[in-house]
């Protein structure tokens, strides 16, 4: 046989086991498609996102290449007490180049469950928490999500720190304790007067239950009942549009000038400055009235007889 016939020969069968290799390719294939469509989906979502790795989703987080400052970060903090502090990043963003204070809702919420979830708990099972929002506004859907997710560590969220009078109404009306705090920006960054401003006043429409305490550096006006075991503590004058039965300090920054007056007044206590008192016995009538520090003390006098001259003459 001549050598052309035999290299034609060779020249086929390698054509053949080519064609052999590309339908076992092609069976390869096919069987390969096969199996991938019989492995559940978890399989292929979880193929999907582990090569991403921990620091794909943190970069994925931060936007434009900027870092998370550390004040946008949430943070607990344990009192003396044992009271635990949980402070939000404020709502003011920083102008500091590839830094940015800007953190959404979601972002708060996601961050409170990762450290709570975290390995390094230094806090007790039914730890009472103390929520530290600053100037960010919430609402009571937002409140009620951040004491189911401290829950679920079995924590109990029980007051609220805020300088944001809507935070502050929402708050109450959960029930929960609030102390609303105002930072003010003097307009002198020299002040000669050593007065201090009040804040704004602070309306609220619900009922306090025992247990609930209201903080205010200023005026509380409150259309509802304050029931035994509630209490106002304000450093201006405290109006209730009901039943005072709790607990009322005016002037907690040391004012005697300051009032406390409501609808109808029984209380188990009533502070104006340094002065400290109990109501009478109620009476079969009831009236508005006034409490208000006299050089005897705290008095208490029917609202239509009472006047702010009163108290300029004590002066």
């Amino acid at each position: 046989m001549s050598s052309e016939s035999l290299s034609s020969i060779e020249s086929t069968e390698s054509t053949v086991s080519q064609g052999d290799i590309s339908a076992n390719a092609d069976q390869s294939i096919l069987s390969e498609q096969v199996e991938s469509k019989e492995t559940p989906a978890e399989s292929t979502v979880s193929e999907q996102v582990e090569p991403k790795g921990t620091d794909s989703i943190e970069s994925a987080a931060i936007s434009d290449n900027k870092a998370i400052a550390p004040n946008a970060q949430v943070r607990f903090k344990t009192k003396e007490d044992g009271t635990l502090l949980l402070l939000l990043p404020n709502e003011s963003s920083s102008t500091e180049a590839n830094t940015t204070t800007q953190v959404t809702w979601t972002e708060i919420l996601q961050q409170i469950r990762h450290r709570l979830n975290a390995g390094d708990r230094f806090w007790q099972p039914d730890t009472s928490v103390q929520l530290i929002a600053q100037d960010r506004l919430l609402d009571g859907r937002q409140l009620q999500a951040i004491a189911e997710a401290l829950g679920e560590s079995k924590l109990r969220l029980e007051r609220i720190e805020t300088s944001r009078r809507q935070t502050a109404v929402a708050a109450v009306t959960a029930g929960y304790s609030v102390e609303q705090r105002t930072t003010v920006t003097p307009f002198n960054p020299n002040p000669v007067a050593t007065g201090k401003a009040l804040a704004d006043p602070l309306y609220l429409e619900t009922t306090l239950r025992s247990g609930v305490e209201i903080r205010h550096s200023g005026n509380v006006v409150l259309v509802g009942d304050v029931n035994p075991g509630g209490s106002i503590i304000a450093d201006g004058d405290i109006l209730v549009w009901g039943r005072l039965r709790g607990l009322a300090q005016a002037g907690a920054n040391g004012n005697e000038q300051c009032i406390v007056m409501a609808l109808q007044m029984e209380p188990t206590q009533i502070r104006i400055a340094d002065w400290v008192a109990r109501a009478p016995e109620p009476l079969p009538d009831f009236y508005p009235e006034v409490a208000y520090v006299s050089p005897e003390g705290i008095r208490i006098a029917k609202a239509a007889d009472f006047s702010k001259a009163q108290l300029e003459l004590k002066s």
